[in-house]
């Protein structure tokens, strides 16, 4: 007997056009669509071709007028700056919205110029992202604190009509000043912004150049509000630039149409929210799950969503989340599993949690990396609710596979973030590219066309956009992870295809590695990388985070670690090096940086990723390396 999840996902890959035409009706159009899939260009699809909208009328105007005006829509709690609260409800952050787009406006900004956001997790940086899309802009959020010379890469290539700053972002024990990082970037650009809206903080005040710098809130006090401006459904709403393989960042675009389509029914179909609930997104703007979990989608559900600028550690403690859920009745937290790993690791027995009533607490979401079995079963048991890990990507802007809790609640699988959402075809491929048997490894691909809300095409590179997702298997996007399919259809996204190491002719997963690994009891956090070796190709190598308070013989440690993989993977795995360190490389948003790693190991020409959290860890990486013999490249 089928439940609701497989008769929707039946239906939306047998029916697409119908399946989200029906969806569909659930957002307000100025003008409906001409069809709701446009084959036309295939394999460039398009939805909703011929349509009107507006996404800012729909996140934030029309539940004024449908009786939300006085609910709370964003809650902004800043644990970073001493504990600052303020909370906005519909209405409010719709009228400062209109107001900072006529601010927008009078510097010049119009439908289709581009807007570029470098801001802090304050709640200007929601206003302005929603401030472009009432004015049909398009805007181009970077991660607040990114260096000059990233920054610049991406001022000319989205070329700005006018770029939206904060004179400062607070890290832990330290302030950035971001204005200096930013007329470094326009100095360095060959494209100049015409003006540059800045938003004073009182940690620090940023010097204005006359004639180029405007003061926002002067700017913002003084504007017309602005009305919603009807754009195509087809029209992009954002640029979000992700990495490149070769160095140059590639810009996702996201449309307005099809993205509030499967934005707002994710909230209920995977998230399992209600309008009026609470929805905290742990997140940062910067990145793919900020702009659909913090903003958009809560916002088009009618939600309470939640900005939070701090960490899960640190800021002041290991408790700081329960914190959150308890104070602000939080029904649903989504955040990466490096943020639990950091809590695990420093407060291991979960003491903090003691100490708050999270009972309004239904569901913890995790996604942005592999939820090793470890962590989740970490935090479940301390949390005693569904934990749910599911997989997404920045270029598919929602999830791929999900346990749709708003549909049918499956039994969770440890390694797996479980079936396809519905809308996604998702197929194992070999190189030829056939389908795989069910449990082994292979691509994980996508077939054609993508459901409503990923991303269309990269902006104005449509060529790169083939090559980089549709060439290597025809008729499919390719998600360039490794992974495998069970029989009941669960998904096990193993790693990055490029993680895939080679050992003496055995391909091998270092994500199962790291789940080993990860069992450890001392081990609070892991990473696998494979390393040349003349005999067999490559070897595996992982690095260790001890929990705080382990006061153990490194070596011990090391010969357990090993023992372990010898007896859940075999000897065919050739695991015999692992190193304790004391945190791994990663980026902002909590990705490991394990090719950066592979490529010290191997004495390899690197580039430090941009995204870097801290790039001196880069140097206890290598001294570790070279405590085992491997590198001297950074010596």
């Amino acid at each position: 007997m089928s439940n609701r999840h497989e008769e929707a996902l039946a239906k939306s890959l047998n029916d697409p056009e119908g399946f989200w035409g029906e969806i569909a009706e659930d957002i307000i159009w100025t003008k409906k669509w001409d069809k709701v899939l446009d084959d036309s260009n295939a394999p460039i699809y398009r939805w909703f071709t011929g349509a009107e909208c507006n996404t800012c009328y729909n996140a934030l105007d029309r539940h004024v007028e449908e009786g939300r005006a006085d609910q709370a829509a964003l809650i902004y709690d800043s644990p970073i700056t001493g504990g600052t609260q303020a909370t906005y409800t519909y209405r409010e952050l719709r009228d400062r919205v209109a107001k900072f787009a006529g601010a927008l406006r009078a510097n010049g900004v119009e439908k289709g110029d581009r807007v570029l956001v470098y801001m802090p997790m304050v709640p200007e940086a929601a206003i302005a992202m929603l401030a472009c899309a009432r004015l049909g802009a398009v805007h181009s959020v970077v991660f607040g604190g990114f260096a000059s010379n990233e920054l610049a890469v991406r001022i000319d290539d989205a070329s700005p009509k006018a770029i939206v700053t904060a004179s400062c972002g607070i890290e832990p024990g330290r302030v950035i000043a971001y204005k200096p990082l930013l007329d470094g970037a326009i100095d360095l650009a060959k494209h100049k912004p015409a003006s540059c809206l800045v938003l004073q903080r009182e940690q620090v005040t940023a010097d204005l150049i006359e004639g180029r710098d405007v003061d926002w809130m002067e700017a913002e006090n003084a504007a017309e509000p602005a009305e919603c401006v009807t754009v195509a459904a087809t029209d992009p709403l954002y640029i979000l630039y992700t990495s490149g393989t070769t160095g140059q960042p590639k810009g996702v675009i996201r449309d307005n149409g099809g993205h509030m389509v499967a934005l707002k029914w994710s909230m209920k179909t995977v998230y399992n929210m209600e309008p009026g609930d609470v929805f905290w997104a742990a997140s940062d703007v910067g990145w793919v799950v900020g702009h659909s979990y913090i903003v958009y989608a809560p916002l088009l559900n009618g939600n309470t969503t939640i900005m939070f600028e701090g960490k899960p550690v640190g800021t002041p403690d290991p408790g700081t989340f329960w914190r959150v859920i308890q104070e602000h009745n939080v029904k649903a937290l989504f955040t990466a599993p490096t943020a639990f790993r950091a809590i695990k690791q420093q407060d291991p027995n979960a003491e903090y949690l003691d100490k708050y009533d999270i009972s309004c607490l239904d569901t913890l979401f995790l996604a942005g990396e592999r939820t090793d079995p470890d962590t989740l079963d970490w935090a479940e048991t301390k949390l005693k609710v569904p934990v749910i890990d599911h997989w997404w990507q920045t270029e598919t802007g929602w999830a791929i596979a999900a346990n749709c809790m708003g549909l049918h609640q499956y039994t969770v699988k440890p390694g797996s973030p479980t079936c396809a959402v519905p809308g996604w075809n998702i197929q194992v491929l070999d190189a030829e590219c056939n389908e795989v048997e069910r449990g082994e490894i292979g691509t994980i691909a996508i077939k054609l066309p993508l459901p409503p809300g990923t991303l269309p095409n990269l902006w104005n590179a449509e060529q790169r956009y083939r090559d980089s997702y549709l060439a290597e298997f025809p008729g499919y996007y390719t998600t360039s992870d490794a992974g495998m399919m069970d029989e009941d259809g669960y998904v096990y996204v193993m790693a990055r295809t490029d993680d895939i190491i080679n050992v003496a002719g055995h391909r091998l997963s270092t994500g199962g590695m790291e789940e080993v690994l990860a069992h450890h009891p001392d081990v609070a956090e892991c990473a696998v990388i494979g390393v040349a070796d003349e005999m067999k190709g490559q070897v595996p190598l992982g690095f260790l985070v001890l929990n705080a308070g382990v006061d153990r013989e490194e070596g011990e440690i090391v010969k357990e670690v090993v023992k372990m993989v010898r007896e859940k993977i075999g000897p065919v795995a050739a695991f015999k090096l692992a190193t304790t360190v004391k945190r791994l490389p990663k980026t902002r948003s909590g990705k490991v940086l394990r090719g950066t790693m592979q490529k010290i190991a191997d004495c390899e020409e690197h580039k430090v990723p941009a995204t870097i959290d801290d790039p001196a860890i880069l140097d206890e990486i290598d001294d570790a390396l070279q405590g085992l013999g491997f590198s001297k490249a950074r010596s």
